[in-house]
């Protein structure tokens, strides 16, 4: 993937006050979803199978303390074939 971290940052910062709830949302193959659950922080996650039965979407908000920090969890998940953040 390929993003600018800094305009994001700066996006972040001028819309949150960290730390704040967080929402992230995502969609990727069921063929995917562990290794996408694997990175994602461990709380409650709502999950939503396509109509096809080939995608799933992921949607969780999470306490979380900086923006740094939810740029380091899109690095991780922007290694996985297929996901799609929304």
């Amino acid at each position: 993937m390929n993003w600018d971290t800094q305009q994001f940052k700066e996006k972040l910062e001028a819309n949150h006050d960290f730390p704040c709830s967080y929402m992230f949302k995502f969609i990727v193959p069921i063929s995917n979803k562990d290794a996408l659950l694997d990175v994602l922080p461990k709380v409650a996650v709502k999950i939503k199978r396509s109509t096809s039965n080939k995608f799933i979407s992921i949607t969780l908000s999470v306490e979380i303390e900086s923006s740094d920090k939810v740029i380091d969890i899109y690095k991780q998940v922007y290694q996985i074939e297929g996901i799609i953040a929304i």
